[in-house]
């Protein structure tokens, strides 16, 4: 460890561990510490080959130049989801010594590979480059801009994806990248029963030559037990619920980027103001104070899995409308069995405080009996499971399209 602008800072993923050990953030796990090992060795490894290259006199006139690079053996890192994957391959990407260096879903990359495909066939059309073949100056680019690459979910299952990855990835290691990734599957198990599968196949040797395959077989689901510690109904309102709010958003998403979306409906569009991969997020005004119908709340439902509604007031008969439209989303929520967190200003069986014997306190009882089961342990256990099955099966129809 050493001292930066006199805070104590990590220099190895072990040291970074433990310190999530030692301040009670992540259990020890043995399992996760056999990585730890392998993602410092890969970071030496890394810190030796940088040395090289400074050390080179080609490599100070040529530093740029990638394809000349020695190749670094990197890891493949493959279990059972919530195990701790994806937050020990952040800590290596943090502390790597490497300025080219890049962390991205790989689905992302792969989007972000065909579109310069597909530029690089219009600049051929055009005149303006000679290459017909569009991968080897794709893999040069890519190279010239990242040699240490980390693919979080690491998963196949387009056939646009699977046709080019041998060769694209052939060009990338060649060129000298340095690979680590995370997935849910061993390479056997990647693209299993996609259309066309022989076209895949021999991705996986050059994967297998060029990565440590490593399985990450953790004892528990800390994913899980992370949601499970997390506030889902949180109350009274004010700057306390806000931060809370805000504490469990970032555990739902990982922290990744938000951003807002639209969802199309019947030739208009459903505006999403915050979403991150199955997360939404909303506050009851956007959700409840306007003109929404089931039509909505269905279309929520059908491309979210986790609904995060802020700042839920205490309702009553002058409030009919909105607690009108509170009722069918809970409903809605409850029906298609989605994660629900929310912070109000009462407890469920207290957040209407309408006459007696009208009809939405009768139906409130429902919404409140609803709003409490939904923060049970035996929910989300259900819903993790839900999510996972929903994921397989995703993957398998994609791929068999």
């Amino acid at each position: 460890m050493h001292l930066r602008d006199g805070l104590e800072t990590h220099v190895t993923v072990r040291q970074r561990y433990e310190h999530l050990v030692d301040t009670g953030a992540i259990e020890r796990d043995t399992a996760q510490e056999r990585i730890v090992a392998r993602l410092d060795r890969l970071i030496d490894q890394i810190a030796a080959r940088r040395l090289a290259d400074k050390s080179s006199a080609l490599g100070w006139l040529f530093g740029k130049r990638r394809s000349t690079r020695e190749g670094v053996r990197g890891l493949y890192i493959h279990g059972a989801v919530g195990r701790g994957k994806t937050m020990l391959m952040d800590m290596f990407f943090e502390l790597v010594p490497a300025r080219a260096k890049r962390r991205v879903h790989f689905n992302d990359f792969m989007t972000e590979v065909h579109d310069r495909i597909q530029r690089h066939r219009r600049a051929r059309k055009d005149g303006t480059v000679k290459e017909d073949d569009p991968i080897p100056p794709v893999a040069r680019a890519l190279a010239e801009e990242a040699w240490v690459l980390c693919f979080d979910e690491f998963t196949v299952t387009d056939i646009a994806d699977a046709m080019v990855l041998s060769r694209l990835f052939s060009a990338l290691f060649a060129a000298g990248v340095a690979l680590v990734a995370t997935s849910n599957v061993a390479p056997q198990d990647l693209y299993r029963d996609g259309l066309n599968r022989q076209l895949f196949l021999p991705f996986i040797p050059i994967l297998e030559r060029n990565t440590d395959v490593l399985s990450l077989d953790a004892e528990k689901d800390y994913r899980l037990e992370k949601l499970g510690r997390m506030p889902v109904y949180i109350t009274p309102l004010g700057e306390e619920a806000d931060r809370r709010m805000d504490e469990a958003w970032k555990a739902a998403t990982e922290g990744r980027p938000e951003n807002t979306t639209d969802l199309a409906l019947m030739g208009r569009e459903l505006h999403i103001p915050r979403a991150c991969g199955q997360a939404a997020r909303f506050t009851f005004t956007e959700l409840c104070d306007k003109p929404l119908g089931a039509r909505d709340y269905l279309a929520l439902a059908k491309r979210f899995d986790t609904l995060f509604i802020d700042r839920v007031p205490v309702l009553d008969q002058t409030r009919r409308n909105p607690a009108k439209r509170f009722i069918l989303l809970i409903d809605t929520v409850y029906d298609r069995k989605m994660r629900l967190v929310v912070s109000a200003d009462a407890a469920p069986d207290a957040l209407y405080a309408g006459r007696p014997g009208v009809t939405e306190a009768f139906e409130f009882e429902r919404t409140a009996s609803r709003l409490i089961e939904m923060r049970s342990r035996d929910w989300l256990e259900d819903w993790m499971e839900r999510r996972q099955l929903h994921s397989e099966t995703n993957a398998a129809e994609q791929a068999q399209a």
